[in-house]
């Protein structure tokens, strides 16, 4: 296989069955109710091969994060120059809740019981983070420049307030979780570009030597 070859792999398609299989017994039970061993036998999987895939609670959680942002990236180009940052990450978070539909009634019940989990929270956040910055990257913004972990965790406010509507959002076009993903992104605008140094291109200019 060479490297220009974007196939999904076998790897890819078992961490989407053990992703669905999570979530769909998250959507069944709660969140606080879904073993790996669950997980396991719903996948129809050994435990052996669950274990080379996830580990963890967090790491099923975090594999649902990776599926919507292969399916992101797998269609990145950054966006037209002319477009405002704002307009770039509104086009890419709005693939990635796109790409979430499926998982979407696990997600919900994920997220009413996680705040009872503060440890496989804490254990989730660098996955998260990693896959914020990821959706920056795809908007042809850099989170790797000086001030990039801010432009990360503003991100992911971002997305933690919009993923309560996106959770309840029965509309066909998702057109709350639009309107959301807006208002808060206009929102953060301000401050991105005061406080980080945003420019119109959407790259982090480095901080003035003092």
């Amino acid at each position: 296989m060479s490297l220009s070859d974007d196939a999904p792999s076998a790897a890819d398609e078992t961490l989407r069955t053990l992703a669905t299989a999570a979530m769909d017994l998250a959507a069944a039970r709660g969140w606080r109710r879904v073993s790996l061993s669950a997980v396991a036998e719903r996948a129809g999987v050994p435990l052996g091969t669950l274990y080379r895939h996830a580990r963890s609670r967090s790491d099923l959680l975090a594999a649902v994060a990776r599926l919507a942002d292969a399916a992101v990236l797998a269609d990145a180009g950054g966006g037209p120059a002319d477009e405002s940052p704002r307009d770039r990450l509104f086009d890419v978070m709005m693939r990635r809740f796109d790409a979430l539909q499926p998982f979407r009634p696990g997600l919900a019940a994920v997220m009413r019981d996680l705040p009872w989990e503060p440890l496989t929270a804490l254990a989730f956040a660098p996955a998260f983070g990693r896959s914020m910055a990821w959706m920056l990257r795809a908007a042809g913004l850099d989170p790797d420049a000086r001030g990039g972990p801010l432009l990360v965790a503003g991100l992911g406010m971002v997305d933690a307030r919009v993923m309560r509507v996106f959770a309840g959002d029965d509309t066909p076009d998702l057109s709350r979780t639009m309107a959301a993903l807006d208002s808060e992104l206009r929102r953060a605008e301000s401050t991105l570009e005061s406080c980080f140094g945003m420019t119109k291109r959407g790259r982090v200019e480095p901080n003035p030597s003092p």
